[in-house]
């Protein structure tokens, strides 16, 4: 008889098909299940909080993230659905603004992508125009926008240019004034956006070079309304050069040399004619755009600090927009954009870096190097930490690109290599970074399934568990909190035989200093806080997104279980202060992989193994329950419906009082048989929290 530990969890869930593998460093780290549980940072695994009830939405919702700061108050869930986009205030979960007529079918969300701004969100689809949403400040509250983005929009330009040349000669006829001037003046608002250059307006004169003393030429215009500023050009060469500012409406040129390293712009739009970009990014000062129709393989950038302008100078200046096809041996279609020190494109065969060796790119430098040929799917990707997550082309696997001194480039791991069967054969539909409390990807698949990868890259964890519910999750996002970062969600929910959309949310974690009244762990939950009352019964409210479903309830540490709704409410058996929460139950699960080891005959692969006493090592955990798997059960093949399980010893001090977390070790018998794929089960039902740090078993292997 031996006695083993699994003190360690950040392996998470894997393919059974590693199951012979336990020459891996990690072996003892993986599990068979890992199904609403997650591997946290330091090798235990928890539970994971609740969905909390937030509203009833559409059909075919989805949701965006608007962020303009940290702060949660700056932080709000878009959520579009066929008819509009309704704004929901991330601290309280109100409905805060609603814009109609938004122009996207439901069936292209999944597919539009988005970069932010300051006040400004951008929405870009190759099917559509770019669209923008705006949050502006109006009598002492916010007002909501979606508005088509007009580029290159600007005050007009000045009308009516004169120009008079006036001589210094007294003789002006025997001047030879037989050269032609030309001039042009643009018009710049307060906020120093130029426009589009007047109609060239001439005069006869003498060459510059041949002016006398008192030769000047007089320009003069129409007033622009909206203009703070005019700035004047002259011909030169072919090109009109700058030669001076003035805020009224006349200049006098005393012959000054033509700048033409400053032009005027001229308007340039290369998505006309329905030729619209699906990927979006900000990087360097500039809005950057690809993946267009008519031109799959290219990427344009606005005008440094300009995002809305593509207007060109002639000649071309260091902050003009830029347009660059990426060359390759085949047609890539540009999926995704990001501004990661250089500007990465994920196409359908490649990833590119597109860097400067001035430092900054420019239209005439330059520099494009492949960094990889994984190719990638249009999921956009994740920046974490040093990191790029993306999904790889067919969306097979998750990959990370990272930089390596080595090779002085970039590489990456395969994230989903010991847990292929959870994204093969799947479409992950969108995802999501929570970086505290866990430092967890979260991504929904096409089923409904939600997935969850613990990815802490410095610690060597990339840890992949399941996240069940009664419904199937649709959409997420997640959005800054006041303690950590909260995952918003769309879930599709069967309620009483009638199929209903809800506007949900992760709970916060239970965190240490926080008793069980804090406790959140059912979903599509409301919770609430009453008042202490004599009357043994109590009725709770708010219920009426769950009519006709049977609850469980959590009040004040007391488990109730199987109430109906019934006209939006249940009737509960215990009164008592404090809060209550009130939603439908789910079942977090965990099993351990078979003990396999080299031993001093050889190995324990296909010998018969049983567990003896066991210690389960918890902390701030009450309930749940334990199994061993049967005989005929192999790896990946548990069947926990017919699992038999035991009630871990959880119980009050005094009877009909709140249980109290417990942190501590409880003993245990695991009920195995001798076979050969013994594994512990561990499970919890209720809504309590669980919080799993080691399991020690002793376990007896046979000959055979």
């Amino acid at each position: 008889m031996s006695r083993i530990v699994f003190r360690n969890f950040t392996g998470g869930e894997v393919t059974p098909s590693i199951a012979m593998r336990y020459d891996l460093q990690k072996f003892g780290t993986f599990l068979q299940i890992c199904e609403n549980f997650i591997p946290n940072a330091h090798g235990d695994i928890e539970r994971r909080p609740g969905m909390e009830y937030i509203s009833t939405t559409e059909q075919d919702s989805y949701l965006f993230p608007f962020q303009f700061s940290s702060e949660p108050s700056e932080n709000y869930a878009l959520v579009f659905s066929k008819w509009d986009v309704r704004v929901y205030e991330n601290s309280s979960g109100c409905l805060s603004s609603c814009m109609e007529c938004q122009p996207y079918s439901t069936s292209h969300f999944c597919e539009i992508t988005y970069a932010q701004v300051a006040d400004v969100l951008y929405l870009a689809h190759r099917c559509y125009p770019l669209y923008k949403i705006t949050r502006t400040l109006c009598n002492n509250s916010f007002c909501w926008e979606m508005n088509q983005v007009l580029f290159n929009v600007s005050i007009c330009a000045p009308t009516n240019v004169c120009v008079c040349a006036v001589s210094g000669c007294s003789d002006y006829a025997a001047c030879y004034c037989t050269s032609t001037l030309s001039y042009k003046v643009s018009a710049v608002d307060e906020c120093g956006i130029e426009s589009v250059a007047s109609s060239a307006a001439v005069t006869t004169f003498r060459y510059p070079t041949d002016w006398y003393q008192g030769d000047h030429v007089e320009v003069s215009w129409a007033e622009v309304q909206g203009a703070s500023e005019y700035n004047i050009y002259r011909d030169y060469g072919g090109f009109y050069g700058f030669i001076g500012t003035s805020t009224n409406v006349t200049f006098t040129d005393e012959n000054y040399e033509p700048d033409v390293s400053i032009t005027p712009r001229v308007n340039w739009w290369p998505f006309s004619g329905g030729n619209y970009p699906g990927s979006i990014t900000f990087h360097q000062q500039r809005l950057a755009l690809a993946g267009t129709n008519q031109a799959p393989s290219s990427f344009y950038m606005s005008r440094t600090g300009d995002f809305e302008s593509f207007r060109k100078s002639y000649p071309l200046q260091d902050d003009d927009p830029i347009e660059y096809m990426v060359s390759s041996n085949s047609v890539d279609d540009i999926h995704w954009l990001a501004s990661f020190g250089s500007l990465f494109i994920g196409t359908s065969g490649a990833e590119y870096s597109v860097d400067s060796p001035g430092g900054a790119i420019t239209p005439s430098s330059v520099t494009i190097k492949t960094q990889s040929y994984w190719g990638s799917k249009s999921l956009p990707p994740l920046i974490i930490g040093s990191a790029i997550l993306h999904e790889q082309r067919y969306g097979s696997h998750i990959r990370e690109i990272v930089y390596n001194w080595e090779i002085d480039g970039y590489s990456g791991n395969d994230l989903s290599l010991l847990a292929p069967q959870l994204v093969e054969g799947h479409i992950i539909r969108q995802w999501a970074y929570q970086q505290s409390p866990w430092s967890n990807v979260w991504m929904v698949r096409e089923d409904g399934i939600l997935l969850c990868l613990t990815y802490i890259r410095e610690q060597n964890i990339y840890a992949w568990s399941r996240h069940v519910t009664k419904g199937e999750v649709k959409s997420i996002i997640t959005l800054c909190g006041e303690t950590e970062d909260i995952l918003w969600l769309i879930v599709k929910r069967t309620i009483n035989g009638v199929d209903k959309y809800f506007l949900e949310r992760l709970h916060t974690r239970l965190a240490e200093q926080e008793s069980l009244a804090d406790a959140f762990y059912l979903d599509c939950a409301v919770m609430q806080e009453v008042a202490e009352s004599s009357d043994p019964d109590y009725t709770m409210e708010g219920l009426g997104h769950l009519e006709g479903e049977y609850v469980d309830v959590l009040n004040n540490g007391l488990f109730e279980k199987n109430l109906q709704v019934t006209n939006g409410q249940v009737v509960l058996q215990h009164s008592k202060s404090n809060k209550i929460v009130a939603g439908l139950p789910y079942t977090s699960v965990l099993a351990t992989m078979p003990m396999e080891t080299n031993i001093q005959s050889g190995t324990t692969v296909g010998k018969t193994r049983a567990f003896g006493d066991a210690m389960v090592h918890v902390r701030r955990t009450i309930g749940g329950s334990y199994a061993a798997t049967k005989g005929d059960e192999g790896v990946g093949e548990i069947d926990l419906d017919s699992a038999k399980f035991y009630d871990l010893p959880f119980l009050p001090d005094t009877w009909d009082e709140p249980y109290k977390l417990f942190s501590g070790n409880i003993q245990v018998t695991i009920p195995s048989g001798q076979d050969r794929n013994t594994a512990i089960i561990l499970k919890q039902d209720k809504p309590f929290p669980f919080r799993l740090l080691a399991i020690s078993a002793e376990i007896i292997f046979g000959e055979q």
